[in-house]
């Protein structure tokens, strides 16, 4: 990745280098929800789907597994580097949230959702997401400004939410197969199963 940044520098202002490594190198996620409940989810699945997408991000790995739900996320760390890791759940266990993106405004969703009375444990835009949901429900999605791509689950009520930016900035594919819904940001990484 150095000789491809350094070989930008010549070339390129610095927004179109930040904008070019960032077209190449970003964070992806995967998972699975057997609908039935059929335990149709396993680590060597997620190990298998998150090899495809290896390269969006080189920094770690993380997985959330359970008998009918699994997911995780390839990091790139750019934001909170100590504390970032995903996927991440809320301070109840209950909520838990992989993420592909950035917010822009999280700073400033970060304040409103304090004065509510939510207390943070990481700096990151990830956990801004996360709290948002809890608070708002799905009505975070018109709060937020930025790129992403998001699975959210809710361990207590057995739901999956996913959404996108409006642009598709960060690719999110989905399918159902065999009463199961499979996704990623990538669509070779769905074919892992």
């Amino acid at each position: 990745m150095e000789s491809r940044i350094n070989a930008s520098i010549d070339w390129l202002d610095e927004r179109t280098i930040f904008i070019n490594i960032l077209t190449h190198i970003m964070c992806g996620i995967v998972g699975k929800f057997d609908l039935n409940g059929n335990n149709n989810t396993s680590r060597n699945l997620l190990d298998k789907m998150l090899y495809t997408i290896n390269h969006r991000g080189p920094d770690e790995r993380g997985i959330y597994l359970n008998k009918n739900f699994c997911f995780g996320t390839a990091r790139l760390s750019i934001i909170d580097l100590e504390n970032g890791q995903q996927p991440l759940c809320n301070s109840s266990g209950i909520l838990w949230i992989a993420f592909n993106g950035e917010i822009f405004n999280y700073i400033e969703l970060k304040e409103e959702l304090i004065k509510k009375g939510y207390k943070f444990k990481t700096q990151s835009d990830t956990e801004v997401v996360l709290a948002g949901y809890e608070i708002w429900g799905t009505k975070v999605l018109s709060k937020l400004n930025g790129q992403f791509a998001i699975a959210i689950w809710d361990k207590s009520k057995q739901e999956l939410f996913l959404a996108r930016d409006r642009v598709g900035i960060c690719p999110l594919y989905y399918t159902v197969v065999n009463d199961c819904i499979v996704f990623a940001s990538e669509i070779k990484a769905m074919l892992a199963d």
